[in-house]
């Protein structure tokens, strides 16, 4: 464990809008997939840490769900509960937009997050997608004259550009301590939650816009052995109508899903997976904070 005499230690907030990048963030500084990652909004629904321990600093990014306004069910309210929790017990917040663009859900992040005690900082994604690269100067002082940002950092979560100057630039924000979590540890979720995570992030990948929203994933069973693991688990969806698109004709579906777990498991473990996948239905899950408990749901 490193010298605890001139380490610090403390948590970092990513907030920003659904869809904005902060998972794929999380997952490149931490150097793990601790969050899943596709092209729709809401695809996080935890809070979930991310440990980056060095010689003398232990970083923990807080990946929280993206601050949305229109939060009509129990799950999207217990989203932005987490969201606005973790803006509570952070060191250090991290604001994400992207580069040129602003919409009204950046603005309800931005002021969440200007409006909590901790400094913060301002970083302007997607950079690799800003052209001419005069505008991106633009975009740096349109947000520098926003609000009084301890730094405001161009990056590109996705192609890791700028990267190095970020970490550099976090520690001296963070309190003098000693470290948090053991060293070796990368994140507070356990092997099951990521697996469920895995799970939802196929479905959500290769399922219509709306259905992916309306279902949640169980882990019923993970037998992790030195030859194999074993995997059971529930796919629970809000309607009848929902189970038949999610199984998929002939299977197709849960067969398509099955296997990218598998092999993406299998790559992580190093160890041969079997996986079997389950469709059921549970009126209203999305909209019950008890069943949304039972379910694993943070209430926030």
């Amino acid at each position: 464990m490193p010298d605890a005499s001139a380490f610090r230690a403390g948590f970092v907030a990513v907030i920003g809008r659904p869809n904005v990048g902060k998972s794929t963030l999380v997952n490149a500084l931490v150097g793990h997939k601790i969050s899943i990652v596709t092209p729709k909004p809401q695809t996080t629904r935890h809070r979930i840490l991310g440990i980056h321990t060095s010689a003398d600093t232990q970083i923990i990014f807080v990946d929280t769900p993206g601050l949305h306004r229109n939060a009509g069910k129990a799950m999207n309210r217990m989203m932005n509960r987490a969201a606005i929790n973790a803006l509570q017990d952070a060191d250090l917040i991290l604001f994400m937009c992207e580069a040129g663009r602003w919409i009204s859900d950046d603005q309800n992040a931005f002021d969440r997050a200007t409006g909590a005690s901790a400094p913060v900082m301002a970083l302007l994604n997607k950079i690799d997608k800003v052209h001419p690269k005069e505008e991106l100067l633009h975009a740096i002082a349109a947000m520098s004259a926003r609000f009084d940002f301890v730094e405001v950092i161009p990056v590109s979560a996705r192609q890791h550009d700028n990267l190095d100057r970020l970490m550099a630039a976090i520690p001296k924000y963070l309190p003098e301590s000693a470290p948090l979590f053991p060293e070796e540890m990368f994140t507070d979720r356990s092997e099951s939650f990521r697996v469920a995570e895995l799970v939802r992030e196929q479905l959500t990948l290769n399922l219509r816009q709306e259905i992916p929203y309306g279902l949640t994933v169980q882990i019923e069973q993970f037998d992790k052995q030195d030859e194999g693991v074993d995997v059971r688990a529930v796919i629970w969806v809000e309607r009848d109508s929902q189970k038949g698109i999610v199984v998929g004709k002939g299977g197709s579906i849960l067969k398509k899903v099955g296997r990218a777990v598998r092999l993406e498991l299998k790559r992580q473990l190093g160890r041969p997976v079997h996986i079997e996948l389950w469709v059921k239905v549970k009126e209203n899950w999305a909209d019950n904070e008890e069943q949304l408990q039972r379910l694993g749901y943070d209430p926030g």
